[in-house]
């Protein structure tokens, strides 16, 4: 395994332990949010989506590994920025939304609708995020297979979770 390819390995790990540190933020914030009456909203389609996130993440090292995908300078290392300011929006997206921001759908009603950070110019930033590292991850190293299926998988998912949130807000916000 050539250099580039271990380098990219740890990427990925470091990618996945950023992952854990949203799932501790995120537990702390639901139960922040149940405890003051937070209701959850959309719970049939979390599985897959943890299992998608899941998944991209290892066919991002098993594509790379197996189908021996080479690094590309000019290709990888401008996919490693955009997987930077990706996390950047990402943990600016969960600074701005603070104990609201979880990766479930939990509103409590009564809380105002954020419009500031990130909001101010888009409804679902986070969903920025969450497409340009689901496609510059993999490219990093070429995994173009991951990049790809992820693209098509997430697409509809994030479809179904705008829905869900969208409809979660106007519940909470009529109350």
């Amino acid at each position: 395994m050539d250099t580039s390819l271990w380098w990219y390995v740890v990427l990925v790990l470091l990618v996945g332990l950023e992952r854990v540190a949203e799932l501790v933020v995120s537990l702390r914030n639901a139960r922040w949010s149940f405890s003051r009456g937070g209701v959850e909203y959309g719970k049939g389609h979390y599985p897959f989506m943890v299992l998608l996130h899941t998944g991209f993440l290892a066919g991002c090292v098993v594509e790379a590994i197996v189908a021996d995908r080479p690094f590309i300078p000019a290709l990888g290392w401008t996919m490693l920025a955009v997987v930077v300011l990706a996390q950047g929006l990402r943990w600016w997206c969960i600074s701005v939304l603070g104990h609201q921001w979880n990766t479930r759908v939990i509103v409590v009603p009564g809380m105002p609708l954020v419009a500031s950070g990130p909001y101010k110019w888009l409804r679902h930033p986070n969903y920025v995020a969450v497409l340009a590292e689901g496609i510059a991850l993999p490219l990093v190293h070429t995994a173009w297979i991951t990049a790809t299926l992820f693209l098509l998988l997430n697409i509809p998912l994030l479809a179904v979770r705008i829905r869900a949130e969208e409809a979660a807000l106007d519940t909470a916000l009529t109350k």
